[in-house]
C-alpha cells in the first residue's frame, strides 16, 4: 500500500471513529427521573434527587382523618371493657377484630396527617374538650353521649353484650356517615390513599353492621325462648 493510500486509511479510520464517539449517548449516573408533560408536549428529564411532593389535602381531607382517629379512638375503648364484662365467645372475637383493624387505621391516619404537616387532632393543644377555634368539641356523628358510654361501664354479660352490640352499630352508622359527607364535599377525597381508606372503611363497618344486627337477633331469640312458658 502506497504512502498516499495509507494516509487516506488513516484519516478515514480517525474520521470513523470520532463520529460513532459522537453518536453515543453520554453515560448518565444515578437515578433518571422524568417528568411526563402535559398532552402534546414532551418530557423532562429531572435532577436525579429529584424528591415528590404530595398534593396538599383540603380542609374536608384534614377533617375527616382527624375526626376519624377520635371516632375510632372511641370504638377501642369500648372493645376494651369487652375481656372483664362479657364471656360471649361471638362478642369477644368481633371485638377482638375491631379493635385490631381501628388500631391499625388510626396508625395509618396519624401517618397520613403528619406527612403533610396536618395537626393529628382537631382538639386545640391542651384542651381535649375545646376544638382549635376555642368552641366546645362535639361528638363526631354516630359516637356514644358520656351516658352511653357510662351505661356501658356498668353493665356485665347479656346486658353489656346488648348495649355493646347496639351502641357498636350506631358508632358504625356514625362512621358511613362521615364517609358519605366526605366524597359530598367538593374536590375532597380524591387523593389515591385517601379514596383507598375511606371507601375500605364503609366496606368494613357496613360488613360489621350486618354480623352485629344478627347477633342481636340471635339473643333475642334466646331470650325470648327463656320466657316462654
Amino acid at each position: 500500500m502506497t504512502s498516499s493510500r495509507l494516509v487516506f486509511f488513516a484519516l478515514t479510520v480517525s474520521a470513523g471513529m470520532a463520529c460513532c464517539q459522537q453518536a453515543t449517548p453520554p453515560i448518565q449516573s444515578g437515578p433518571v427521573v422524568v417528568q411526563p408533560g402535559a398532552p402534546g408536549t414532551p418530557s423532562k428529564t429531572l435532577p436525579g434527587n429529584t424528591t415528590g411532593k404530595l398534593t396538599p389535602p383540603s380542609a374536608a381531607d384534614t377533617a375527616f382523618m382527624q375526626g376519624m382517629i377520635m371516632h375510632h379512638g372511641q370504638a377501642v375503648e369500648m372493645t376494651a371493657l369487652i375481656p372483664t364484662h362479657t364471656t360471649n365467645p361471638a362478642v369477644r372475637e368481633l371485638g377482638s377484630k375491631i379493635s385490631l383493624s381501628q388500631s391499625e387505621e388510626m396508625q395509618f391516619m396519624r401517618h397520613w396527617l403528619e406527612a403533610r404537616h396536618e395537626p393529628v387532632s382537631m382538639a386545640m393543644p391542651g384542651m381535649p374538650e375545646m376544638d382549635r377555634s376555642g368552641n366546645p368539641m362535639p361528638l363526631m356523628p354516630g359516637m356514644l353521649s358520656p351516658e352511653q358510654m357510662a351505661a356501658l361501664r356498668a353493665a356485665k354479660g347479656a346486658a353489656f353484650d346488648h348495649l355493646f352490640l347496639t351502641g357498636m352499630i350506631q358508632h358504625h352508622t356514625g362512621a358511613l356517615t362521615m364517609v358519605d359527607q366526605l366524597f359530598q364535599s367538593p374536590g375532597a377525597g380524591q387523593e389515591a390513599n385517601l379514596f383507598d381508606f375511606a371507601t375500605d372503611v364503609d366496606n368494613t363497618q357496613r360488613a360489621e353492621i350486618r354480623i352485629m344486627q344478627s347477633l342481636l337477633k340471635q339473643e333475642t331469640l334466646k331470650q325470648d325462648t327463656k320466657e316462654t312458658p
